[in-house]
């Protein structure tokens, strides 16, 4: 009956992964495993009563290193290592090693060994440390970048060459303090280190730009990365990334200067355009005012008085075109006087369906295509209808064959993208769109567009003011005005206005002229304006409807006039005067002393700051210049008729 085999001897002889086999306690191989014979390349036969020392290199061998791993196993019950082992090809391997002795009786018997080949693991530990060392010598080496690590807390704990010729400090000086100290005042009582790392530990990165601060305490503008450093999930500190981009920030900011300066040069050539087209049209329409003028008097002094109405009309047709003219222009320079309202787009222009057929003609199919719950919006309902208006005959006039003309509305969400792109603040606005399937422009026309006095119609034709009066009464409005064509493709114009938080007013009805009033006794009205002619106007007209009429030149006259006891029923100021305290101030002084003044501003713009088309005072009104006498007549009589 065979004998039983030791399961143990079963187990051993089946690893093939490791080397075990026993030594006398000299040393001499007494058995063998299949693990051995594959690791160290000898088969048991070859090896069994060898010494285990032919395992090790010369190097080992001659500094006794076998004799004292023995030594050691023995005296403290275990030896440990990893080094060099040879096989029998003479091939060079990577051991980890175990020897533990065997003891019967307490007496030494032996030594079982265990070697590991750890080769390749090696060949991984060596090619990952010499890639450390080539990585930590690679970001040592960068200078162009402030490379570093901070801890948890936002203590420096390493400093690369780069970041000692940016920043300024040596690594002994920098490493343990908090990076903090590169930050400036302002940055630091904004907090905005510490919310650096709290954006980083929450969202594991943050990026900026701004000013930095070096050792000598100059500035530097810096481009700054700091990403989140996480170790099986936990936060072991934070990589820093900082670059200086001082020269390139100065040539942006040299760059945006010489934008500037043509943006500044091209301003002053459309100036001239401006003031060309303003005297040429000017010149036309003072030669019909002063020509009839001129005409009515050579006539009453020849006493033939039956044929003065078509001068009186056509002086008054000449001053009314100039009215518009400069309306136009003011419009342009974003300085008229707007009435904004909360309004109904697709109410306005549902009501203005007829009048732009009517129109663009039979030829032209209008589409509408308005928006379902579109948002109210803040303008001058009538500067809207003007600028649609506008935009209806340009695109007709690019259609002369016909076409299709499409006016569109639509709800519009800005990013800071989007917005960038609009040349707008982000936010709602309502789009108001009037689409041609004409002509189309140029990209050279499409640069002009907006230019005062620019057209591209014959001479008499156009004075170059629709576009530029519709650009200017957008951005007045807090909204843009757009431009997309190309030659045959049409044109399309776009105004984006801001959203209206808030409903749209019904339309009210058409107010009736006031009834003639005649002024009641003793009744007095203060006028005060530089412009004589203007003020002799004015008075006279006061005086007409039976009212005493006081005159000053300026507001620190008229001022000295309403702070005395003189009786004052109402104050008619220009806006701009002169002396350093305009229409506005005077009124709001005068107001002190008189809280329930009445006052009519008359101007030809409104200064923002001195009206303002949402902070009049209750009893305050506007009238724009310039106007006809019945208008202010009709004017005068409303205020004094007030209760």
């Amino acid at each position: 009956m065979p004998a039983a085999v030791d399961p143990y001897e079963l187990l051993i002889r089946s690893v093939v992964d490791y080397a075990i086999y026993m030594l006398d306690p000299e040393g001499y191989v007494v058995s063998w495993n299949p693990g051995a014979e594959r690791i160290k390349g000898y088969t048991a036969d070859e090896i069994i009563g060898e010494h285990f020392s032919r395992f090790y290199t010369d190097e080992d061998r001659a500094a006794g290193v076998p004799r004292e791993a023995l030594r050691i196993a023995a005296e403290t019950g275990r030896f440990t290592a990893e080094a060099w082992r040879v096989r029998k090809d003479g091939s060079h391997f990577w051991a980890m090693v175990v020897i533990d002795p065997i003891r019967l009786d307490g007496r030494l018997a032996g030594f079982a060994k265990i070697t590991r080949d750890m080769t390749e693991q090696r060949q991984a530990q060596l090619a990952a440390t010499e890639s450390e060392r080539r990585f930590r010598l690679l970001v040592q080496g960068v200078t162009d970048y402030a490379i570093y690590m901070l801890d948890p807390e936002g203590q420096v704990a390493n400093w690369n060459a780069g970041a000692e010729r940016i920043k300024g400090y040596t690594a002994s000086e920098i490493v343990g303090q908090h990076f903090s100290r590169f930050y400036t005042p302002e940055d630091l009582d904004a907090g905005l280190p510490w919310k650096a790392l709290e954006t980083a530990r929450r969202e594991g990165r943050y990026e900026a730009e701004g000013w930095r601060v070096r050792k000598d305490g100059s500035r530097f503008w810096a481009s700054a990365v700091l990403d989140a450093v996480l170790d099986d999930g936990a936060l072991i500190g934070f990589a820093k990334i900082t670059r200086d981009l001082t020269e390139r920030r100065e040539a942006q900011l040299h760059l945006e200067q010489s934008r500037e300066l043509l943006f500044q040069a091209q301003k002053m050539e459309a100036v001239g355009h401006l003031t060309g087209g303003l005297a040429h049209d000017f010149n036309n329409l003072l030669t019909g005012i002063a020509g009839s003028l001129g005409m009515l008097k050579r006539r009453v002094a020849q006493g033939r008085v039956g044929d003065l109405d078509r001068y009186i009309t056509a002086a008054q047709d000449a001053a009314g075109r100039a009215a518009a003219l400069t309306h136009r222009l003011l419009a342009f320079a974003r300085r008229q006087t707007l009435d904004p309202r909360p309004t109904d787009a697709n109410r306005l222009i549902a009501g203005m369906a007829e009048l732009i057929r009517r129109t663009v003609g039979p030829e032209i199919k209008v589409e509408p295509a308005l928006a379902t719950g579109l948002w109210p919006i803040l303008c001058d309902p009538n500067q809207l209808e003007n600028a649609i208006l506008n935009l209806c005959i340009n695109a007709r006039d690019a259609m002369p064959d016909g076409g299709r003309l499409t006016i569109g509305t639509a709800n519009i969400r800005l990013d800071e993208r989007g917005a960038r792109a609009q040349d707008l603040q982000p936010g709602e606005y309502v789009a108001i769109s009037v689409t041609d399937t004409g002509t189309g422009m140029t990209p050279e026309v499409m640069a002009h567009a907006f230019d005062p006095f620019f057209t591209t119609k014959p001479i008499g034709q156009g004075t170059g003011l629709g576009l530029s009066m519709i650009y200017g009464f957008a951005r007045q409005s807090g909204g843009q005005a757009r431009i997309q064509s190309a030659p045959g493709a049409g044109t399309t114009v776009r105004i984006h206005l801001p959203r209206h938080q808030g409903k749209a007013s019904e339309e009210e009805a058409q107010a009736r002229p006031p009834e003639a009033r005649r002024a009641a006794a003793g009744e007095t009205v203060l006028v005060v304006d530089d412009e004589p002619t203007v003020r002799m106007l004015v008075t006279e007209v006061l005086e007409d409807l039976g009212y005493a009429a006081i005159e000053a030149a300026d507001g620190a006259s008229g001022l000295k006039i309403l702070q005395s006891d003189t009786q004052v029923d109402l104050l008619i100021t220009d806006v701009g005067l002169p002396g350093g305290m305009n229409g506005r101030q005077m009124a709001d002084a005068a107001r002190q002393a008189r809280p329930g003044l009445k006052v009519l501003f008359i101007t030809g713009y409104a200064e923002k700051a001195a009206v303002g088309n949402d902070h009049l005072e209750p009893g305050m009104h506007v009238l724009t210049k310039p106007f006809a006498v019945e208008a202010l007549a009709h004017r005068i009589n409303a205020i004094l008729g007030e209760g």
